[in-house]
């Protein structure tokens, strides 16, 4: 891989010839003359056309697209306004076509202005791919979670884990920041009508964190963007217990904007585990283990979102705003252990009930800052945030043995967790010529967790679980970066550099850990436009994967004490060498964006299971060794008709793991995605498998499911009713063998089956195209 980057390198400076100008104006609302951000701005070639060059329009509406002289077609969108066509423009020189005024598709339309297909709900850039929410069916009335399932390279399991490219270890971002709405399975709580578009980034630059071994993905929530006031109201209900309701108000003056967003919801989610265990000694079978889990887990929420955007001046912009979350769990889980003999023959039964309660609540609250300068592109953005949650995790387990000898036990456990968060940042952008600029930023996040658990045993406090656990985190990192280019190259290079200090202590000092770490992390971007519409890039980042408290708190429940998950306070994180070379090959109907990529890990962290002096299997996560990943990724967007519009993505990876288990193995993943529009109906389809894979000691089968949803609007587009059913065949079912020393399990967990869901939707004083403005 040294061997291609340099290769490349000395390459791309030698193919570059022809000289670029560049085509710029601005995008403004007719109506009220505010400017539009993140129009879709589309150059086509005049003879054949085939898409040159596109772009989006910034916070002030403006844009800039290099391009080849010659003719072009211009086309300028956004949602649902009519687009601003210019055809046959003559290009030879730098042109600045001024100000475009587009117009709500409601109001008359002028005769020079035509309409175009809807916007795509998949954009592929070099640097990132980019999810639209807003023409998806499947993720109505869902969650953050139902949306990412249907992003490319992005998988979330039964328990709520994002993976990307088949990796857990990604960072998620809410707005390109953390936030309190990613912990404690926030995703799941967070409502899919308020996200806009998620942005996934494999190889982040030195401006993000450097935190996530796979990348980040960056979940963006509406704004709103129409002065005046306006609130929409979506509800839904569905089978199994699904009922949401949420609503969204605004109102904004040429001063400020205020908003607000209110959600409640009930949800039930049923599911059954079946494990079957073989013990063995020097070879031979000595017993075997047949488990059954019920599940049925219920979840009350409620969400209240305030704030206000205050507009000192052209220039200057200061947020101030509140998150609060309280969600509320209840579980009651039936567990059946039947112990056999070689031949099978019960031995002893046992039973067991587990009713568990957790209450959540979140709090955020965040102070931003932005400035702009006269010069364009100077930009300097600041904020605090602050952070702080706690839960109340109350277990009550009885539990019976039926064979031979009847008896009962009772065992109680809660485990009380607290956070405190502060994180604040500011970044700072200087163009320096007309393609160069430099950008520099610092950021620091303070963190303390704490765990105060105790476990209760027929009554009787058992001592050596019951224990207070502190955890303390404190990064600091700074960055700059650096960007030119010239005629076909562009390039980036940036460096940051983090401090962090981790540690852990408890009452008894059995779990004292102190860690401080000063890392530099350096990246690289390289793009070559090879023809107007194909472009290759060649990019290196260096990240790390810190564990979560999930993977460190050594207190890990005692509901299946035959199965037992501790976390590992001792564990480190882990250091990623990411290379990944690209290209974007674009037509009129059909895009292409296939990628290979390797990451070199070191610390490799994953779970290992072992038997304790009971019997009883533990699960826990350790520093296992090393990993090599090489993948290979197509993503691909099809739009046959201007009614039917095609996504599809398939990613192969192939990984050698060395250390306390050598593993090499390969497995892939593949989405295909439907939509087709006819006037006021819309139905979508997705069809996703997740190919069976060995990872250490879990050999897992491949799983395959489909959704799919159709949607009607009326009311002029205020209102819409749309009908989804998850899992349709309920086939997402996860089936894993796992060896050990002495023991073999056969596992088959299915967390959740079909549901269907009908959600409705109207926006009042709004029209389709509005956006909500919604958490930072």
């Amino acid at each position: 891989m040294k061997q291609l980057i340099y290769a490349l390198t000395l390459l791309l400076p030698a193919l570059i010839f022809g000289q670029d100008v560049i085509v710029k104006g601005t995008v403004f609302e007719k109506t009220n003359q505010n400017p539009i951000e993140l129009a879709s701005i589309t150059l086509f070639d005049s003879e054949t056309n085939v898409i040159i060059q596109e772009t989006t329009s910034d916070a002030k509406g403006d844009f800039e697209v290099k391009i080849k002289p010659g003719k072009y077609h211009l086309h300028i969108n956004f949602f649902d306004f009519e687009p601003a066509i210019l055809n046959q423009i003559q290009i030879l020189e730098d042109k600045n076509i001024g100000k475009v005024f587009l117009i709500a598709k409601e109001t008359k339309v002028l005769d020079e202005v035509k309409i175009v297909a809807e916007k795509s709900s998949i954009e592929t850039r070099l640097d990132k791919k980019i999810f639209n929410v807003g023409k998806d069916l499947i993720s109505k009335g869902g969650s953050a979670n139902d949306i990412l399932n249907n992003v490319p390279s992005v998988s979330v399991n039964a328990l709520g884990a994002v993976s990307l490219r088949g990796n857990t270890s990604v960072r998620i971002l809410i707005n390109g920041k953390p936030s309190v709405m990613t912990q404690n399975n926030g995703l799941q709580q967070i409502p899919a009508e308020t996200i806009e578009r998620i942005e996934v980034i494999t190889n982040p630059s030195a401006q993000y964190d450097a935190q996530g071994a796979s990348g980040i993905i960056n979940i963006i929530l509406k704004k709103n963007k129409t002065n005046g006031f306006g609130s929409s109201v979506t509800a839904t209900v569905g089978v199994p217990n699904y009922n949401l309701i949420g609503v969204n108000m605004n109102y904004k003056k040429e001063k400020f904007n205020l908003f607000s967003d209110i959600g409640y919801g009930r949800m039930s989610v049923f599911g059954d585990d079946e494990l079957f265990r073989t013990n063995y000694e020097n070879g031979k079978v000595t017993n075997y283990i047949d488990q059954k889990t019920d599940r049925n887990r219920n979840f009350n929420r409620f969400n209240l979102y305030l704030g206000s955007d205050y507009y000192i001046n052209t220039n200057n912009t200061m947020t101030l705003s509140y998150y609060y979350r309280n969600n509320v769990s209840k579980n009651n889980v039936d567990y059946r252990f039947a112990y056999l003999d070689t031949n099978k023959n019960i031995t002893q039964l046992t039973t067991a009930n587990e009713t568990y309660k957790e209450p959540q609540i979140s709090n955020q609250i965040e102070l931003n800052y932005v400035k702009t300068f006269e010069k364009k592109g100077k930009k300097l953005t600041a904020s605090v945030q602050y952070d702080f949650w706690n839960d109340d995790e109350n277990e009550w387990i009885v539990e019976r043995n039926e064979i031979p000898i009847p008896t009962v036990k009772t065992l109680k456990s809660r485990d009380i967790e607290s956070s405190k968060d502060v994180v604040f940042q500011s970044d700072m952008s200087f163009p320096l010529t007309e393609k160069s600029k430099f950008d520099i930023g610092l950021k620091g996040e303070i963190r303390r967790i704490n765990s105060d658990y105790i476990v209760w045993d027929n009554t009787v406090q058992i001592d050596s679980l019951t224990n207070l656990l502190h955890y303390d985190e404190r990064i600091f990192g700074v960055y700059s970066q650096y960007s030119n280019g010239f005629k076909k190259f562009q390039y980036q290079l940036g460096l940051r550099a983090e401090h962090f200090n981790t540690g852990s202590s408890d009452l008894k000092n059995e779990f004292k850990t102190d860690k401080n770490y000063t890392k530099l992390f350096p990246t690289v971007h390289l793009t070559y436009e090879i023809k107007n519409n194909f472009n290759v890039q060649l990019s290196y980042s260096r990240r790390i994967d810190r564990p979560s408290f999930f993977q460190l708190n050594p207190f890990g429940g005692i509901a299946d004490r035959r199965n037992i998950r501790i976390g590992n306070p001792d564990l480190n994180p882990m250091y990623i060498d990411s290379y990944e070379l690209g290209t974007l090959y674009k037509w009129e109907k059909l895009t292409l964006n296939p990628s290979v990529y390797h990451q070199h890990t070191i610390n490799l962290f994953d779970i290992i299971v072992t038997r304790n002096s009971n019997d009883y299997l533990v699960e826990k996560s350790i520093n296992l060794g090393t990993e090599n990943r090489y993948g290979f990724e197509i993503n691909a967007t099809y739009t046959p008709y201007k009614w039917w519009f095609l996504s599809s993505d398939f990613n192969f990876y192939k990984f050698d793991q060395k250390g306390i288990f050598n593993v090499s193995n390969n497995s892939w993943t593949s989405r295909l995605n439907s939509r087709i529009k006819l006037t006021s109906w819309s139905v979508q389809n997705n069809f996703n498998i997740i190919g069976a894979k060995k990872s250490g000691q879990i050999d897992s089968q491949k799983q395959l499911w489909t959704d799919i949803a159709i949607a009607k609007e009326f009311c002029k587009e205020k209102a819409s009713l749309t009908l989804k059913v998850d899992n349709i065949f309920d086939s997402r079912i996860s089936k894993d063998y796992i060896s050990g020393n002495n023991y073999t399990i056969d596992a088959e967990r299915r967390f959740s089956g079909t549901r269907a869901t009908l959600t409705f939707t109207y926006k009042f004083n709004r029209k389709k195209g509005d956006r909500d403005r919604l958490p930072q």
